[in-house]
């Protein structure tokens, strides 16, 4: 009656339920676990997806963090012009990022329904799409990388000098980052996070090297300031493409890159890449013009509370390497499940994963409130930006829990393809709720950079109860991709 299906990285347990069939016993609305499976299989099965993810995601921050380090020595107008360069480039990953959520949660669903072939043509159709997406934005901010940073508020003619210079570098090395994001999304939908967290460290190691050697120059490098904290982070990018690429060109593995296969437009795939990747662009546009318009309204503070807000916003995104990695479990084990047509078993694996990432920011929260002055001392030695980012790491600790489930419950929306929600909250509180309320507290009450964290607490509070509420409606249990 249940049988074991063989798998590439891992037997989990939802290879042991009964397949093709959809059992769900409601007792007091807690879902009752197939036989054969018990709570202690799925904990197991979510650990070993997110582990590598949550290694990973979190020493690149750490990595990213010394990067700002480094820079930090040169001064606030530096941290400034790398902290005026974020929104850009983000925003010019925007396309190809939200095909990879649909790559993602097509290989899942491909994965769970054990057709390999699909899955590795999924991987191919994702490549094409990206390499088009990446070389034409990385051409755009190469030309226009001035004209960026002089709309994201740049100041004074050092920090604009400073950020177009970086921006530029990046768009330089833009297209391998951009290969190698996908190659990791389709690793992770097919449950392997262990390899990406492989290549991404090495090039993390990489590139701090090279900070190192290029920002103030040793060993006879040169002294390149912030250019050379830029080409360390695309010399690495570099690194981490060449070892993704080599690892699906083996022929051992689930995902297999064989160009004999070509890369002819298959329609099928495109579509239900698209399907779900399209309101994911959505998503990820509103939320960038949301946080420009968030951003710029900070940067009209000045310099030194720009340069604060940076470096709480990078300390902050160590946090969000928690919630992001567990989010990985969250996608790939809600489509592997749908895709054997076991939302009961996607709902188990969500709840189980949930309670893992809320154990984790509880501690985060509780380290960044106690000690979040000491923390931003590492960056730089003002005790003007010290004293008020001491302050501001209060609401980095409070955010904590909310952003966790925000991420995970997201992560599992779109690992079964449901986008469009995730993008109407974002508008609604990304796009709306955080710049408005930004606004009104610092020009009408006064609150300065607090005002803006202030926005930032609720936008995080709305957001993870719209999340929530979309996830209990069940909606996303019945999701078909065609």
């Amino acid at each position: 009656m249940y049988k074991l299906i063989k798998s590439t990285n891992s037997n989990l347990a939802l290879d042991l339920v009964e397949d093709g069939k959809y059992i769900q016993i409601e007792n007091n609305k807690k879902s009752q676990l197939p036989t054969n499976v018990s709570s202690k299989m799925l904990y197991k099965d979510i650990i070993k997806i997110a582990w590598p993810s949550v290694v990973e995601l979190t020493l690149t921050q750490v990595a990213s963090m010394v990067d700002l380090m480094m820079v930090g020595g040169l001064g606030a107008w530096a941290l400034t012009a790398v902290g005026l360069t974020v929104q850009p480039k983000f925003l010019l990953m925007t396309l190809f990022m939200a095909m990879n959520v649909g790559a993602t949660a097509m290989v899942a669903r491909y994965k769970g329904a054990g057709k390999v072939d699909r899955a590795n043509l999924i991987l191919r159709q994702a490549l094409m799409l990206t390499l088009i997406i990446s070389v034409i934005s990385s051409i755009i901010g190469y030309f226009f990388s001035e004209k960026l940073i002089i709309f994201m508020g740049a100041s004074d003619a050092e920090t604009l000098a400073g950020g177009t210079v970086y921006l530029k570098i990046q768009m330089v090395g833009f297209t391998f980052m951009a290969l190698t994001s996908t190659i990791t999304a389709t690793l992770r939908g097919s449950g392997n996070s262990r390899t990406a967290m492989i290549y991404n460290l090495t090039a993390n190691v990489v590139n701090v090297v090279f900070n190192y050697l290029l920002i103030e120059g040793h060993f006879g490098f040169p002294r390149m300031e912030v250019a050379g904290a830029s080409l360390a982070t695309i010399i690495g990018q570099f690194v981490a493409f060449i070892f993704s690429f080599i690892y699906i060109m083996k022929g051992d593995q689930y995902l297999h890159l064989r160009f004999k296969d070509g890369f002819k437009p298959d329609l099928t795939s495109l579509r239900q890449i698209m399907t779900i990747g399209a309101p994911a662009m959505v998503e990820q546009l509103l939320m960038r013009a949301g946080v420009i318009l968030y951003v710029k309204t900070i940067a009209g503070l000045g310099t030194l509370a720009y340069a604060v807000h940076q470096v709480c916003m990078n300390i902050q995104s160590l946090s969000f390497m928690n919630g992001q990695g567990f989010a990985v479990s969250a996608t790939s084990l809600t489509g592997q499940s749908l895709g054997k047509n076991r939302s009961d078993m996607a709902h188990a694996y969500n709840h189980r994963t949930r309670r893992l990432g809320m154990s984790v920011s509880i501690i985060l929260g509780f380290i960044f409130i106690f000690w979040g002055g000491n923390i931003v001392s590492l960056y730089n030695d003002d005790p003007n930006i010290i004293s008020q980012g001491a302050r501001i790491m209060m609401f980095v600790g409070f955010t904590q829990p909310l952003q966790s489930s925000q991420f995970i419950l997201a992560g599992a929306l779109r690992g079964a393809g449901d986008t469009r929600a995730t993008a109407i909250i974002t508008f609604i509180t990304v796009l709306l709720v955080r710049p408005l309320l930004a606004i009104y507290f610092i020009n009408e009450w006064n609150m300065g950079l607090e005002g803006a964290w202030l926005a930032f607490i609720i936008d995080q509070a709305l957001r993870s109860l719209l999340v929530l509420i979309r996830y209990n409606s069940g909606k996303w249990r019945t999701i078909k991709i065609k």
